[in-house]
């Protein structure tokens, strides 16, 4: 648990890839590339910033033996005030982002744990790409906090792009579930109060292909780069070590060097750059073209992506016989990045960046820091890129012919070399810098709080990350009923401040129950448990646990049951609207309806089965064997690190009765239905003399539930 409440807790999500904050494998995958790269150092910039307390950058948690085992640590310290927090998320083994969608729900349960454990509310949150951006919306949401949002790449353009290149509908979606991607994509700006991009290009051509594209909600924060580890080669300057592995591939390695540093991923569009080198010969003759791509041992026991990129490399530098004159070393490590940047600027050489699509170029800014001069694809990061330092021209990534004739106009003049790689160091070290990004980052995340608060739509943030207790509070008869007694609970609540959190469990579905809170002027509880316990929803947005729905949905064969209630008298189904996917609702009179235990036999006679309850001598619900108000409970005590007897529930009838047994701690208020006589004599079942709320606030006297709390035991 962190001792620093003041300043801003800041909570990063980028779900997918190898994460850590040492000797990152960039390239080693497509899910490890500029964007782990990216989270990790926004991370340590935010940390460091004066005006932020703590900084977690969530990720998945990975026991895997083919990764190194830092992935499976649960937590590591980057720096002084940022954390990588590794949680559950689907099997342990390593596995491609486009298979994790049916994992993020859990995922999302895990980082709302993590934050209780922590013991603060965060300020914001922060996901990256599209499976983060889904995750992120339903951390944010139950937590009342703001969302920001960054894409890094995005489906509906990868799409366009893979469709131009011939790629069949059918296949791209069976390859990279690209529909649910780009469905994430919408919740996340849906959500989202800010979408940090990283270029104008990006928002205006990129996002503005969504249905929630919303430019007044987007803002530009251009990436930055660690200058400490990049600068240009100085005199006399010895080869680095990187250099002799590349010397091993070239007749002549003095030649002035074509850096190209990516992943093995088909959008990095290397088959296009080796092509354009090979079929230009002057620029065979003048430059050696050096690919990283990776690491590997073996690219037959690569993923299939990589393996065919690495291997379509292999068969066209065979095809045109460029042995000699291309280097592509199987390994190199963090360190020898800035010591190839800082090579290929000695050779006089050039670093080129043809992917399809380029959000944001931090490779480039690397290259520019290093005195290198670049040649990249006119879309996103590069633009602004070489709008600002003016060190190399915008290339389109599908014209072969062209990109190599650019190429050698780059290598051909010196004097131009010369002034490119002096600006790139100037433009990377004025315009590009992490403590410039968090500072404007900074500000971005204060400008939403006070824009919030004085529009007075600032949402409170839950208690639950935050409370040792919880009430939870039945609504109709139980909570309303009485305004002035209302008022005096509501305010013992607001007293106790955030230890003590506040949940409604109610038969209504979820817009009903909302009305009526509005109407009795009852601000919007940390949770509700909604339609019979059959629903749960968190935070003053409403986001709903799909964890509970996908839990409960066990046996469930909601039209066999309507077919078979069909014969049983006495019952009639109430209106559409209060019927719900995990909820069959009926009339039931008991003058000429069976008794509820005769109910559940017929239904088992159908193989059926079903928790049937009878509330208010009026109304019969049949919910799936581990729904009910009481269950759902306990659920939530699982799920938010509660004890069952830190919670206070109260009720009045029977749709309450397992919510009111067990170690909780409840309340029967004096108005309560027959059917919960029989409790009575409970030792942790208080009947209280008043009614509606006045019964409930007696009840947390008689607990002292604001204070010490009392617990009675059995005698």
């Amino acid at each position: 648990m962190t001792d620093t409440t003041e300043g801003l807790y800041i909570l990063l999500v980028s779900v997918h890839g190898l994460i850590r904050g040492h000797d990152l494998e960039l390239g080693r995958d497509a899910d490890t590339g500029g964007q782990v790269l990216y989270v990790v150092e926004l991370a340590r910039a935010l940390a460091a910033h004066p005006q932020v307390a703590r900084v977690d950058l969530l990720t998945r948690r990975v026991g895997d033996p083919k990764v190194s085992p830092d992935y499976g640590r649960p937590q590591e310290q980057i720096a002084d005030r940022a954390f990588i927090v590794r949680l559950t998320c689907g099997p342990k083994r390593y596995l491609r982002k486009e298979v994790l969608w049916p994992y993020l729900d859990g995922f999302a349960d895990q980082a709302l744990a993590h934050v209780r454990r922590v013991g603060r509310v965060p300020d914001v949150v922060h996901g990256h790409y599209a499976d983060a951006g889904y995750a992120g919306a339903r951390i944010a949401g139950p937590l009342g906090v703001p969302m920001l949002f960054t894409g890094h790449s995005l489906g509906r353009i990868k799409r366009e792009r893979l469709l131009a290149q011939g790629m069949k509908a059918g296949a791209i979606e069976s390859q990279y579930n690209i529909d649910t991607r780009i469905e994430a994509e919408e919740l996340a700006l849906d959500t989202a109060a800010v979408v940090v991009a990283s270029t104008r290009q990006e928002i205006e051509s990129q996002y503005a292909r969504y249905d929630n594209y919303t430019p007044r909600r987007m803002i530009v924060i251009p990436p930055g780069v660690d200058l400490s580890r990049f600068h240009p080669p100085r005199r006399q300057e010895a080869d680095p070590p990187i250099g002799a592995e590349l010397a091993r591939f070239l007749r002549e390695p003095g030649k002035p060097m074509i850096l190209a540093l990516s992943r093995p991923d088909e959008r990095k569009n290397i088959a296009t750059l080796v092509q354009a080198y090979a079929e230009h010969a002057p620029l065979r003759d003048k430059a050696n073209l050096v690919i990283v791509a990776g690491n590997r041992d073996d690219i037959a026991e690569m993923e299939k992506g990589p393996r065919e990129v690495l291997s379509d490399l292999l068969r066209m530098i065979d095809r045109y016989d460029l042995y000699g004159s291309v280097a592509y070393p199987k390994h190199h490590s963090p360190d020898d990045v800035p010591d190839l940047f800082r090579l290929a600027a000695h050779r006089r050489g050039v670093f080129v960046n043809p992917a399809l699509t380029e959000p944001f170029g931090l490779t480039l800014l690397e290259a520019a820091a290093s005195g290198l001069p670049i040649v990249a694809t006119n879309d996103g990061g590069p633009r602004d890129i070489v709008d600002v330092c003016r060190n190399g021209l915008l290339i389109d990534p599908l014209d072969t012919p062209h990109l190599g004739e650019v190429l050698y106009a780059v290598l051909s003049n010196r004097s131009r070399w010369r002034r490119w790689s002096k600006n790139g160091v100037h433009g990377a070290h004025n315009s590009f810098s992490w403590p410039a990004h968090a500072h404007k980052y900074v500000q971005t995340v204060q400008k939403i709080i006070a824009r919030q608060r004085m529009r007075g739509v600032s949402l409170p943030k839950s208690r639950l990350p935050t409370a040792d207790r919880m009430l939870i509070s039945d609504i109709d008869d139980t909570l309303i009923g009485d305004a002035a007694a209302l008022r005096k609970l509501l305010q013992r609540l607001k007293a106790a401040g955030g230890r003590i959190g506040f949940g409604v469990a109610t038969g209504r579905r979820i817009d009903s129950a909302l009305k009526v809170l509005r109407e009795w002027q009852v601000p919007r509880p940390d949770l509700m448990i909604a339609a019979v316990g059959s629903e749960i929803y968190y935070g003053p947005r409403g986001v709903e646990d799909l964890g509970w729905r996908q839990h409960i949905d066990y046996r469930w064969k909601a039209q066999e049951l309507r077919e078979a209630m069909q014969t049983v008298p006495g019952v009639r189904l109430q209106p559409k609207e209060e019927q719900r996917l995990h909820k069959i609702s009926y009339y039931y009179d008991p003058e000429r309806a069976p008794d509820v235990p005769e109910i559940v036999r017929h239904l088992r006679v159908h193989d059926l089965h079903a928790n049937v309850i009878y509330s208010h001598q009026a109304y019969l619900d049949l919910l799936p064997i581990r729904a009910s108000k009481g269950l759902a409970l306990r659920y939530l005590a699982l799920k938010w690190g509660l004890a069952p007897d830190r919670f206070l529930v109260a009720g009045d009838s029977g749709n309450d009765e397992e919510m009111l047994t067990g170690d909780t701690l409840a309340v029967v208020v004096g108005n309560h239905g027959p059917e919960l006589e029989h409790l009575r004599g409970r030792p942790r079942i208080y009947f209280s003399r008043g009614r509606y709320a006045r019964g409930i606030v007696e009840g947390l006297e008689y607990y002292d539930f604001l204070g010490r709390l009392r617990i009675p035991e059995e005698a």
